[in-house]
């Protein structure tokens, strides 16, 4: 008999959610969704739930996204529902948001994509020195999703566009700097932690006593925050990258091969990814929670009907060649109307949230 792939727990004064695919680095089902979305309405008005705590089983990955093989599977075959699942997992994303009680997210590992979603929305979001943080998105023709029109913009110096275009990744260090992470620890004191997380009534407490042993080191992204501020906070991805290629050619050492870098990596990615992304974390920045999710809903109804998000998949998770052929490939040839589209209300409406 297999495992289920998601376990609710009343331990002590706690609601304990283990992600339970440890094979599959915790990946949402849409099943997982739909129970943690029950489980959460169930346990708001359960007087003897006090929090509520959600870790991901195994050592690698609190989790690593949504399951979206099978949404590449669905679109194959041409499957009408394909849409759902990301319907069901941005209703999850609001319940989180608007829990009324803390909610502890206990990151240890890889947090990607969906996994965001279920942790970053929370009161509470501790990770230990193994956290590994991004949002990969662009890299597969999508969009960083999961309610990243809310936090990506409201990330300090622009570092939000940053990470949404480059799909880069961000250690502990720099997930506290910019409000990913509200607590750092060991990866030691996790057992500990959670243990006398289910005890107490004292979640801040708890949390803060073991935060106070650990010492996250500087942030690298604080060191850079100026220049990140100035160049992602340009009003096109053209004049974005224009910055980025002038600093390589004026700048010298580690400081050109950073810009020169990360502008060869942001061209890397779909060229309808990047410019969809600049464009939707612009719009999120003045919307509230639940306009964001309603706005990525859109984005998603539309991007399924395209091309690029198949093709991200088939190179990086199929066939795993990692030689996608984006169409358009450059992102000269993006149009501002195929960027619009993307915003229009979808066949059957807007997500009810």
């Amino acid at each position: 008999m297999s495992e289920p792939e998601i376990l609710f727990e009343r331990i002590g004064r706690a609601g304990v959610v283990t992600l339970n695919r440890p094979k599959a680095l915790n990946a949402l089902t849409q099943g997982m969704v739909l129970d943690m979305i029950d489980q959460l309405e169930r346990w708001a008005i359960d007087d003897a739930i006090g929090h509520v705590i959600v870790r991901g089983a195994g050592d690698r990955a609190f989790c690593a996204g949504g399951d979206i093989r099978k949404i590449y599977d669905q679109g194959m075959s041409g499957d009408p529902t394909r849409a759902q699942f990301f319907g069901d997992e941005y209703r999850l994303n609001v319940r989180v948001k608007r829990f009324p009680k803390p909610y502890v997210a206990l990151i240890d590992g890889i947090v990607m994509g969906g996994g965001v979603g279920v942790s970053v929305h929370g009161s509470h979001r501790v990770g230990t020195e193994r956290t590994t943080f991004a949002m990969p998105e662009t890299g597969i023709g999508f969009f960083p999703d999961v309610g990243g029109s809310w936090f990506l913009p409201r990330m300090p110096q622009e570092t939000g566009m940053m990470a949404a275009l480059s799909a880069g990744r961000l250690k502990q260090a720099d997930c506290l700097w910019t409000g990913i992470l509200t607590h750092g620890i060991a990866a030691a004191d996790m057992e500990e932690l959670t243990r006398e997380l289910t005890e107490t009534g004292d979640v801040d407490g708890a949390i803060a006593r073991y935060a106070a042993r650990h010492d996250a080191g500087e942030a690298p992204l604080a060191a850079r925050a100026p220049a990140i501020a100035d160049i992602f906070g340009r009003g096109s991805v053209a004049e974005i990258l224009s910055a980025l290629d002038e600093r390589s050619a004026k700048a010298e050492g580690a400081d050109a091969g950073w810009a020169g870098d990360l502008a060869a990596v942001i061209r890397s990615k779909s060229p309808t990814s990047v410019m969809l992304a600049f464009q939707q974390l612009r719009r999120g920045a003045t919307l509230d929670f639940e306009a964001c999710m309603r706005l990525e809903y859109r984005i998603v109804c539309h991007i399924l009907q395209g091309a690029d998000f198949y093709e991200g998949v088939r190179a990086v998770i199929v066939d795993k060649d990692n030689a996608p052929k984006w169409s358009p490939a450059e992102l000269a040839d993006v149009t501002e109307a195929d960027i619009l589209a993307h915003f229009e209300m979808p066949v059957g409406g807007d997500l009810d949230v």
